[in-house]
């Protein structure tokens, strides 16, 4: 055969074509770390209370207008530039680590953008989630904001003059939005007003916001404390006082009169496809509501057939066949006196007592651990008739408090003890406290992504960490198997109702009729939970959800792997990018499974 004297060419050709891919591409992630990185930079000036809450402290003393048309706008632009400057860049030739940063910047920036679509704005003030709340566990002396040094004091107090504004703005926006029927139900702004009168005091010493000269530094001089005591009275009593008091007067004479019967987003102009935004945002999946509302009721079906399994192991005696027979079997472990705690320190002290004893078990399922401890922390009195069971506060940057596990200890009879495992494998260790903590700690990822907080993943994550605890042993005993069940049961309630309200339109008594027929849930924790799903529309659909796709990419590495198979290397993989959409992270398991054959 004659040899072809065109192929040395073509090798160079080849050769110096593979060269200039791999230097475009070095070139490509060096442009992009830097983009990740100035957008990190320009996002805490913009947003100084995320910039607290991740431990970065320059910005303690500001707090913009954020609920201003022209913070908005200049939000959308900050958005869209990163986004156009990412996409210009392009993904061509990037790989691993490299790739993912780009997928999950330029998807939340995508979502992001998205958001503004609709007038979120105009509806700034829930019992679940508003500024006034906000403010006052930063102020607290037990939140994200520091007091350690005279410069954090100095810090809040700045802070703490530039309030006002954002309170007067939360009404002109609720007054912008009454001529266009976007308004709240009623019931939700009627719980605003309680949180609004525990920060309106006569004095101030009684205010939330003394917390922090009730425990000032030993070490502060004479004269710094005398000057911070009276700027902190002054503050509290001639400007933080009266912006609780005009927004709590403006609710209560302009607002709730004029706030609506109905209770779901599908009420709202644009209503609909408002809500089929909020499913996508927060499921990162292209499902549908109708989806979504068939996919909790199959797993409220599924749930309630072990529930009746394990009615047998409690001791209970009778049949629980029919639904109404399963709600006789709820109403008699309701009425177990001892379901229930005492006191609200005999619930701390059971919840920090587990914790320390699930402790010992996490080595057999992980490798990465994070370095941060966390503590167990009773939900604040004043909030806590409106929270949640429990919820975390992951650690900042600095190491400088640990992550938190709050507890919400109102009401005990909604509290029983068989929702004690469960919730702390969700909200702390190997739930949330694992995936959030380790997320901030790997500091090779561009900041964005240390701080980045997909629902379904980190929401998914935590349910996941639930249903860990049967492999775990956790569930032995039949109290908290049933508790493991009732707290899966009540996540597949969530897709069903809050599809229910804002998709097909149910009342408010239609949403509580579900959950009372459905599950052994106390009215005090449905009518919270319920009132939660009005006030942020598509958030409770996240944790199902995800639990049901790791669920599915971990059978999947099981069988394709079968004696590979290592449940520490399939967490590891979960886990040691943070969190991320779905899609992203199906994808990058996809490609672990078929690296480990």
């Amino acid at each position: 055969m004659k040899a072809n004297r065109f192929l040395p060419a073509l090798f160079l050709m080849a050769t110096f074509a593979g060269v200039a891919g791999a230097a475009d591409a070095t070139g490509s992630v060096a442009k992009l770390n830097q983009l990740y990185a100035d957008f990190w930079e320009e996002n805490l000036k913009l947003n100084p209370l995320q910039a607290t809450y991740a431990g970065d402290p320059r910005y303690n003393a500001e707090l913009p207008n954020f609920l201003s048309r022209d913070y908005e706008q200049t939000a959308r632009a900050f958005q869209r530039k990163y986004l156009d400057a990412a996409k210009a860049i392009g993904p061509d030739g990037l790989e691993g680590q490299d790739r993912l940063s780009y997928d999950i910047f330029t998807l939340n920036r995508e979502n992001a953008l998205a958001d503004f679509e609709f007038p979120e704005r105009l509806l700034p003030v829930n019992q679940f989630y508003n500024v006034a709340n906000t403010f006052a566990q930063l102020g607290s002396g037990k939140g994200a904001q520091p007091f350690r040094t005279v410069k954090n004091y100095e810090d809040w107090l700045s802070r703490a003059t530039k309030a006002p504004a954002l309170f007067d703005q939360a009404i002109a926006n609720m007054r912008e939005a009454l001529p266009q029927n976007l308004v709240q139900p009623r019931v939700l702004m009627e719980k605003v007003l309680p949180q609004l009168d525990a920060n309106i005091v006569d004095d101030p010493e009684k205010s939330i916001f003394w917390g922090p000269i009730t425990s000032m530094p030993k070490e502060f001089s004479d004269a710094d404390r005398a000057r911070l005591t009276a700027a902190f009275r002054a503050v509290i009593a001639t400007q933080l006082v009266p912006a609780y008091q005009r927004l709590r007067v403006y609710i209560a004479n302009e607002y709730l009169p004029k706030t609506r019967d109905t209770f779901g987003m599908g009420a709202l102009p644009n209503g609909a496809a408002w809500y089929a935004h909020k499913v996508k945002d927060n499921t990162t999946r292209s499902l549908s509501p109708a989806s979504v509302h068939q996919i909790g009721l199959d797993e409220v079906a599924r749930i309630q057939k072990e529930m009746r399994a394990v009615a047998r192991d409690l001791g209970y005696g009778k049949s629980v066949k029919t639904p109404a027979e399963l709600k006789e079997f709820f109403a008699w472990m309701k009425a177990r006196d001892d379901m229930y705690f005492k006191s609200r320190e005999e619930l701390l002290k059971a919840y920090q007592d587990f914790d320390a004893n699930v402790a010992p078990l996490l080595s057999n399922y992980f490798n990465l651990r994070p370095k941060a401890p966390y503590e167990v922390r009773l939900v604040e009195e004043f909030r806590e008739a409106s929270a949640s069971s429990g919820s975390y506060q992951g650690p900042p940057l600095d190491g400088s408090r640990p992550g938190i596990f709050y507890v919400n200890a109102y009401d005990l009879k909604a509290r029983p003890r068989s929702a004690l495992a469960a919730l702390s494998l969700h909200e702390a260790a190997p739930g949330h406290h694992f995936q959030i903590a380790l997320q901030r700690e790997l500091s090779d990822l561009p900041m964005f992504r240390r701080f980045s907080g997909d629902t379904a993943y980190t929401e998914g994550w935590g349910l996941y960490a639930e249903y860990l605890g049967y492999e775990m042993g956790i569930y032995k005993d039949p109290v908290q198997r049933f508790g493991a069940l009732d707290a899966e049961l009540w996540r597949a309630i969530r897709l069903v109702t809050d599809t229910g309200m804002h998709f097909k339109g149910w009342t408010r008594q239609q949403t509580l009729d579900y959950m009372f027929a459905n599950s052994p849930a106390e009215p005090t924790r449905a009518i919270s939970e319920a009132e939660r799903f009005a006030a942020i529309p598509g958030q409770a659909l996240a944790y199902k959800i995800g639990q049901l796709k790791l669920v599915e990419l971990r059978k999947r590495a099981e069988k394709a792997l079968g004696k590979k198979f290592d449940v520490k290397k399939f967490h590891d993989e979960v886990l040691k990018d943070g969190a991320m959409p779905l899609e992203v992270l199906e994808a990058k398991i996809d490609r672990w499974i078929g690296a480990q054959k």
